[in-house]
This record gives C-alpha cells, structure tokens and sequence, in this order.
C-alpha cells in the first residue's frame, strides 16, 4: 500500500527551529521526524511513498535524495504557492498516489507513536471511505462516532461548537468521543468526491461532510502512547521518549 507523508507544514509554533530547516527535519532523539515515520512505514510494508512539501522544500528534497529514500521509492508533491491544509494535500497527490489496491495511508510527520502499523493496517475496512485511527485522551475537540464506529460529527468542548450533518438535532452526549491521531487509510473514492472542493480544506471538514453514509469509520487503538509534536514542549517529551 502506498503511503503519503504530510510534510509541507510550517511549523511556527516550533520557532526559531523552523526558521532554518522544514519541521520534517527538526530531529527527535537525533533522528529527523521524516525519517522516523518512513522507516516506520517502510519496516511494516508500506510503500511507494509519496511526501508533500512546502517549506523548506529544497531541504527535504535533498535529505531523501542523500540518502537514497531510506531504501524506498519516494515521490514529492509539491506545493509551490502555499500549503494545501489536509484535504487539499491528498487531493493535490492524486496522480502520485494511484496504486492496484485503490488505498493509501496518510501519516502526519509530526506524530511520533508505538503503533504497531501491521495492526491497524488489518483493522482497514476496504469498503470504507477512510478508517481513522483514535485514541481515548483528553482533549478541546472531538470526532463522534456511533456504536459501530461510524463517524457522525465533531465537537468542541470548550466552545461548545458541533459539527455535524445531523444538525439541528444532534446531540453530541449521545455518542463516543475520540481524538484524531493523524493518522488514517484512505479510499481512492475521495478524489471525485473532492472535486467541488477549493484548492485548500481541511480534511476532516471532508470527512464530516461525506459521513452520513456510514462511510467514514474509526479504529480506536487501546494504550497507544502517541506525541503530537507541534511545540517546544512536545518536542522536548518526544526527546525523552525516545531516550527511555
């Protein structure tokens, strides 16, 4: 299975290291966040790779040709104006990421876990518009999903604010809240659907839009340790991490 590596972020909320280099390269325990994530990948099968980039382009470029894609067919999605956001950066992939099985992964760079990617990989349901990957945590926002897993909506607890087409008559108590890991396998099948879609969205705003027919599924993944790595903080826990 193909895999797409979502590196074309920014990163402002890890200045001044991403002043100079893109997030993708800042390392962890030494090692860049890229190439933890496609060796991850790579070790459990996936591939060829595909990686978007913007920042920093150049940098991430030269480090996957330098070291010859860590032993794997890598790709770039390039782009060039401005990011995509989430739904516009798969979109913007399309023509890279056509494959036989009609599905790919999509990884965030900056997400560092102990998934045993093999595992969520059998969990897939091939008939699904996307399986998402979940964790149990305390967070501000959640994606709702029904008894069979189903996704239904989203909330904001702190704000208040829901989304979902069942509106007006939703009510978010009545499901299961989970937190998106950024990580997620995904249907070929999205590419029509997005068609109408502006050149930058936000996937899960997809997701949400395309849920009614059951289509959009979640796995939750019990004790997974996972980091987000979107500030100074995070990166410095995902240093400990790595060092335990």
């Amino acid at each position: 299975m193909k895999a797409l590596i979502f590196a074309a972020g920014l990163g402002t909320r890890l200045r001044p290291l991403t002043d100079t280099m893109p997030k993708a390269l800042v390392p962890v325990g030494g090692v860049p966040m890229l190439q933890r994530v496609l060796c991850k990948l790579r070790d459990a099968g996936l591939g060829p790779f595909v990686v978007n980039v913007h920042h920093f382009a150049e940098q991430i470029e030269d480090f996957l040709s330098e070291n010859a894609g860590f032993g794997a067919q890598v790709a770039i999605s390039h782009e060039t104006a401005e990011p995509l956001e989430t739904g516009g950066g798969i979109r913007h992939a399309a023509p890279l990421l056509a494959s036989p099985e009609g599905r790919f992964l999509v990884h965030n760079v900056d997400i560092l876990s102990d998934l045993d990617v093999r595992w969520f990989l059998q969990q897939d349901d091939p008939s699904s518009l996307a399986t998402l990957l979940l964790i149990d945590a305390p967070a501000d926002r959640y994606l709702l999903f029904d008894d069979d897993m189903r996704l239904v909506g989203w909330t904001n607890v702190r704000t208040g604010e829901v989304k979902s087409p069942y509106l007006p008559d939703f009510d978010p108590s009545e499901y299961r809240r989970y937190s998106f890991c950024g990580i997620h396998i995904v249907s070929e099948a999205v590419f029509d659907k997005m068609a109408a879609w502006p050149e930058k969205f936000s996937i899960i705003d997809f997701y949400l839009s395309e849920c009614a027919d059951g289509k959009v599924r979640g796995v939750l993944a019990p004790d997974l340790r996972l980091i987000d790595i979107g500030s100074p903080a995070k990166l410095a826990e995902a240093n400990r991490c790595v060092q335990e």
